[in-house]
């Protein structure tokens, strides 16, 4: 897989307090692609942290209704990727660039 389509598949880390919960039991939630699918996130996180994934699961999510000067518009949606290590490994997602 081509760096370009790894940065294109893996858009960021997802930081939540379900994440932070999740991470203690060795998943991690990334923002994919829209066209992402399971086998394009497990090699692009295999191949950016050189770890072993186990499991993908892909989650789309719809954006919310917000209104705006009295009109109603939309948030735009996300896909979310529930990525499962195999044991003893770890993705250290909150360091800094």
């Amino acid at each position: 897989m081509s760096n370009e389509r790894i940065l294109n598949t893996l858009r960021a880390p997802h930081i939540s307090e379900k994440a932070a919960r999740l991470a203690a039991s060795n998943q991690y939630v990334f923002v994919v692609a829209p066209e992402a699918t399971k086998a394009d996130v497990r090699a692009a996180v295999e191949q950016m942290f050189d770890v072993k994934v186990e499991q993908v699961n892909l989650v789309n999510t719809k954006g919310k209704v917000k209104s705006f000067r009295f009109r109603a518009g939309n948030r735009q949606g996300k896909r979310k990727a529930y990525v499962r290590l195999a044991d003893g490994q770890t993705i250290d997602v909150s360091a800094k660039a």
